[in-house]
């Protein structure tokens, strides 16, 4: 009967270390994927800012590039009344299925003057991190 209980304590141990191992991975994941996050928005808005929708169109996702030509991208980022400014309100992180999926919250300001909130997806992809979804 000890022999048995002590067996099982010991497997339990085990499951414990294994699920805390993971769940520090993940955080290790998240943690160092919101520098990089970040700054791929930083670089995609600053480029459709200054008007290089080239170069923007480039940092999108593979499905975001199917539903997007690069010139109906750049049609539709140029349309009035384009985004002139922006500031990155916050930057979140989190795991699905093991992968890390980012969203950046932005404060987008128009020529006219509006200014809105938007979220911007960002996903890992091929080694790098890309905006997806819409994001204006």
């Amino acid at each position: 009967m000890r022999t048995g209980l002590v067996f099982a304590g010991v497997g339990v141990a085990v499951c414990c270390v294994g699920v805390a191992g993971l769940g520090v991975r993940n955080l290790q994941v998240v943690t160092q994927a919101a520098g990089p996050v970040r700054e791929t928005a930083d670089e995609f808005l600053r480029e459709v800012t200054v008007g290089d929708t080239g170069g923007a169109y480039d940092r999108l996702c593979a499905d975001a590039r199917k539903k997007w030509s690069e010139i109906g991208f750049t049609s539709w980022v140029r349309t009035p009344p384009e985004v002139r400014d922006y500031e990155i309100v916050d930057v979140s992180v989190t795991t699905r299925g093991g992968r890390p999926h980012g969203t950046v919250t932005v404060q987008l300001t128009r020529d006219s003057g509006v200014t809105e909130r938007r979220e911007l997806p960002v996903v890992r992809e091929d080694g790098d991190w890309r905006i997806c979804g819409d994001p204006f």
